[in-house]
């Protein structure tokens, strides 16, 4: 029979190799999560650098976009039509569709998917949730391509040209923003629905039970206590859901066409600078013109947007931000 101090030596060997074993473990870990982190900031690093190097600086024997067009006709020019002669690379007609097609969707997503997220956690029973969520995801995994085509052949024919043709008398073109921004609102209901509700169910409990302690009603406790308390959260998603539709692409191409248009009036054909991109991407244009350069100055200016808005969401989170025992 071994001694005493033999199986304590065994037991602390037992020990080293077990906590050995489990440290190693660990560092495998961290270092796969580091990998996959710095592989995330890599791509945005590179994406980053593709969009400068090709529109702002050179790499011979290329030129940037800007050494062949001027930043006041870039940014002031009211015509962008870079494939005519002579050509116009005035962005301020895709920036201008870009956020006529954002205002309209937001008009409508934004406020539909917060009133869904406010029944399904403050009203709904929990079989009604059941039933709503799947719903909900549902329309979030359809195609975009089917919401572009469900615009063009129902929303145009029979919703926006009866009511502003037939019954103000105002004319409808078959491709124009409203129908974009509306099958895009819907695009994002999903978005602010699912988000708004998480935030708005992580409001703790007592909060509601003082309001009713206080005698208020379901729809004061709601609209006074709950949505006030998850503001940054409901707000963030709002900001999200708007970045999506800046983003947007094959909806608003089959809805609204591809004519850069300056304009505010969305019953017109207008053109994004989504649409822009995979117009130049699947046109026949000459490797290294001016004309295939300038996609890269157009998402240029699409990434700085984007980058703003989740900017100012990270602004908002960190300002409003409620935290709760």
């Amino acid at each position: 029979m071994p001694g005493a101090g033999q199986l304590r030596r065994d037991n602390r060997s037992t020990l080293r190799r077990t906590f050995s074993w489990h440290r190693l473990r660990e560092e495998v870990i961290r270092g796969g999560l580091f990998c996959c982190a710095l592989l995330s900031v890599m791509t945005t690093l590179a994406i980053i650098f593709v969009l400068f190097t090709e529109a702002l600086f050179t790499i011979p024997p290329h030129t940037a976009f800007f050494q062949d067009v001027s930043v006041r006709e870039f940014f002031l020019g009211a015509q962008w039509s870079p494939q005519y002669d002579p050509p116009h690379y005035g962005i301020a007609p895709l920036i201008c569709g870009t956020f006529l097609i954002t205002g309209i969707s937001g008009l409508i997503g934004l406020p539909a998917g917060l009133l869904i997220a406010i029944y399904l956690s403050e009203y709904s029973s929990p079989r009604a949730r059941s039933l709503c969520k799947p719903l909900l995801e549902i329309l979030a995994g359809i195609p975009t391509i089917v919401y572009g085509y469900f615009g063009l052949s129902f929303v145009t024919p029979y919703v926006i040209t009866p009511l502003f043709e037939s019954l103000l008398g105002v004319p409808v073109q078959g491709f124009n923003a409203f129908s974009g921004g509306i099958v895009v609102g819907i695009m994002i209901i999903p978005m602010v629905a699912s988000l708004s509700e998480d935030v708005l169910r992580a409001v703790p409990g007592s909060l509601r039970e003082a309001g009713y302690a206080l005698g208020a009603t379901k729809f004061d406790v709601s609209a006074k206590i709950v949505v006030p308390s998850a503001l940054s959260g409901v707000i963030a998603s709002f900001l999200l859901a708007l970045s999506r539709s800046i983003g947007e692409t094959m909806a608003v191409a089959i809805c609204s066409g591809n004519t850069p248009t300056l304009t505010l009036n969305p019953l017109v054909g207008i053109q994004t600078m989504t649409t822009f991109i995979v117009n130049v991407m699947q046109g026949e244009v000459v490797a290294g013109s001016t004309v295939e350069k300038s996609l890269y100055a157009v998402a240029l200016v699409l990434f700085v947007i984007t980058l703003g808005m989740n900017l100012v969401s990270q602004i908002i989170l960190e300002k409003y931000r409620e935290a709760y025992q």
